[in-house]
């Protein structure tokens, strides 16, 4: 076994999206190459429904999937095809757009005015680009977990772990998407494909991650598969950590215990030409993508 270094830790940063939407990017607009397949991270969380519910209004996408797990308040969603309905909490929307798709995205909070989600864009290689587009809308209570003695949880969005199947499927990442609670004190050891884009995002909580590689840090007391592991300084809230490479991930819960999203995936290795929701392999591709839009042809058959 081989623990996957610590890259990297950073903390998302305040964007502002859609008709105003306040929220924090993880990543995304930058290089995409550094979490090949993923393109783009956002948390969109608020108490304050005046800083989110102008929503997403109708937009474009093309080349790629996006990918929406809400924890706290609703979204409505509609798209170009005819398609609508509404994410509750804890429900996963998994769309493929594909050769294109016009949608919206509208948040509304809980009775408390809180909203909370997570949208992540995959991108799609070059021989899917332009299929056609589909929704996988899962609900909560279809949604696995797996619960260990000592209180820990990992419910499984897609891909396999510990024997139980994410009802998510058909994704050309071939992904493992897992939302995983951690009891204060605790380390635990998740298992990842070697070849794989690996990061995890903290949203509740703090932990100390493993580091094989760490010339400093706090040397656990016990050996992890016989090598001298250190960690990593305590990461909290809303901090992306991005790894190495590697087929294990340890984490050690802080006082109040931690939660995060462990997300990994099949890199493409392909070029990318990117402009705003719309992912194509070359600039030529893009700008057919321009002119479909402008010209009404957007939409495929």
């Amino acid at each position: 076994m081989s623990i996957r270094p610590v890259l990297e830790t950073r903390q998302a940063t305040p964007t502002l999206e859609g008709a105003g939407v306040h929220l924090h990017r993880a990543f995304g607009f930058h290089d995409p190459t550094e979490l090949d397949p993923f393109l783009l991270f956002d948390d969109f969380r608020n108490d304050d429904p005046a800083r989110y519910a102008g929503g997403f209004p109708w937009h474009p996408h093309r080349g790629i999937e996006t990918i929406t797990y809400v924890l706290a308040g609703e979204v409505d969603h509609g798209d170009s095809l005819g398609n609508a309905g509404t994410l509750g909490a804890g429900d996963v929307q998994w769309m493929t757009a594909g050769s294109g798709i016009l949608h919206q995205e509208m948040p509304r909070g809980d009775a408390r005015g809180r909203m909370h989600g997570f949208q992540l864009w995959a991108n799609l290689p070059a021989a899917q680009k332009m299929c056609a587009p589909r929704y996988q809308d899962v609900k909560a209570a279809d949604i696995p977990e797996v619960v260990d003695d000592d209180g820990t949880r990992v419910r499984v969005i897609t891909g396999i772990f510990r024997g139980a199947r994410g009802p998510v499927d058909g994704i050309a990442a071939d992904p493992l998407y897992l939302d995983i609670s951690v009891p204060p004190g605790r380390r635990k050891v998740f298992r990842v494909d070697t070849y794989r884009r690996s990061f995890a995002y903290i949203f509740a909580g703090s932990g100390r991650f493993a580091d094989a590689s760490a010339p400093t840090g706090v040397l656990l007391e016990k050996a992890v598969a016989g090598q001298e592991v250190h960690l990593r300084d305590p990461s909290g809230d809303r901090t992306l950590v991005r790894f190495g490479t590697g087929d294990e991930i340890t984490v050690v819960a802080g006082p109040e215990g931690i939660r995060f999203l462990l997300v990994s995936g099949a890199p493409l290795q392909e070029p990318v030409a990117w402009h705003g929701p719309i992912v194509m392999n070359t600039k030529d591709e893009l700008r057919q993508a321009m002119r479909d839009l402008r010209n009404g042809t957007f939409i495929r058959g």
